[in-house]
């Protein structure tokens, strides 16, 4: 199915302009929140065609601050490259898959 994979500064664009479904997940170490949704996002991964790309904030500033990104941690809905949704903060499965499928349906 998906995958997930760890993204820098120089890599980004790359990740995400493609045809197919790309979850970028703004963290950080330190953030307790980002700790609880690794796991979940690591689950969708699993079950959807999706690539789960994530942006360690503490080292890769200029992608965080070319988003706006102020809070973590941050999702951003990619499709063909172009933002589809954004969401900040913890969300248990149940409602990420709600999200998810509003989008990807």
């Amino acid at each position: 199915m998906g995958k997930v994979v760890d993204v820098s500064d120089s890599e980004f664009d790359v990740a995400t302009n493609s045809d197919e479904w790309v979850l970028v997940d703004f963290w950080a170490p330190w953030c307790g929140p980002c700790r609880m949704v690794g796991p979940v996002l690591s689950q969708i991964a699993e079950e959807r065609e999706i690539t789960i790309a994530k942006v360690n904030t503490d080292v890769n500033p200029m992608t965080s601050g070319k988003f706006g990104i102020r809070g973590i941690p941050a999702l951003i809905l990619f499709k063909d490259g172009e933002i589809v949704d954004r969401m900040t903060g913890a969300m248990p499965k149940q409602g990420m898959d709600s999200w998810l499928d509003r989008h990807m349906a």
